[in-house]
């Protein structure tokens, strides 16, 4: 792995606890339980070897449909881990942002997610971006609603709009779009998971099930990035 040559953002499509828990005869929780376990090693680990920013999905706007159960207890164990992950995520130096609609979220929720950005907003290393009640076509949508109250207000023009200003009203403004995306699980889509920023993204798709990724195959995904060739369009 070239040290100098680490992407700078990476985004991770978490697929694969369900079936993890159902291979071993366990409730579909647990394999929730044990994904949150990895999940804060690979950012830990992610941090530590000099990443920018990684996007990870969480739960998408189309995960309500799942069971009444699977859905609560899931809001539950998103609950009791933002409260407890903002400690250590605050004394690991990571900021964390929670990006998602959050009017479909808990009052409880919503505090919760308030209570750990602020909390770790000032620290300098991995920004680790958590898609919570995220849906790709739906982030565009309400980027493509305020762009048009700015018009409608004539604080901006028809002709001034770039992609930069679309990409300035999305949940991940301000931040390099994702140069590689890890999908878990062997599937191989994007689920409606960041379409407008993966455009020239690097896709991996691997066939571990989330819960049993482990740092030396983010090491691998790495590898397998940087003896891509990226040319964004170019010959």
């Amino acid at each position: 792995m070239e040290k100098e040559n680490l992407p700078k953002h990476i985004a991770i499509i978490m697929d694969g606890n369900r079936r993890w828990a159902k291979k071993r005869g366990l409730p579909v929780g647990l394999g929730h339980k044990e994904g949150a376990k990895t999940l804060e090693k690979i950012v830990r680990y992610a941090n530590k070897i000099g990443i920018g920013y990684i996007t990870v999905y969480a739960f998408s706007t189309e995960n309500w449909k799942r069971t009444e159960e699977e859905v609560s207890s899931l809001m539950n164990l998103f609950q009791s881990y933002l409260d407890d992950y903002s400690k250590r995520a605050d004394s690991e130096n990571i900021k964390v942002k929670i990006i998602g609609d959050r009017e479909g979220l808990s009052e409880k929720m919503k505090k919760s997610i308030q209570k750990c950005m602020e909390r770790t907003k000032e620290n300098t290393g991995i920004t680790f971006n958590i898609a919570l009640n995220y849906g790709g076509r739906d982030e565009i949508v309400k980027a493509v609603k305020k762009i048009a109250e700015k018009i409608k207000n004539n604080e901006i023009d028809i002709e001034d709009i770039q992609e930069q200003t679309i990409s300035d009203y999305l949940y991940t403004n301000k931040q390099p779009d994702p140069d590689l995306l890890i999908r878990t699980s062997g599937e191989m889509r994007l689920s409606n998971f960041l379409p407008w920023q993966l455009v020239y993204s690097e896709f991996l798709f691997v066939e571990k099930n989330w819960p049993d990724f482990e740092e030396k195959d983010l090491d691998e995904a790495i590898e397998v990035y940087q003896n891509r060739n990226r040319k964004f369009g170019a010959k």
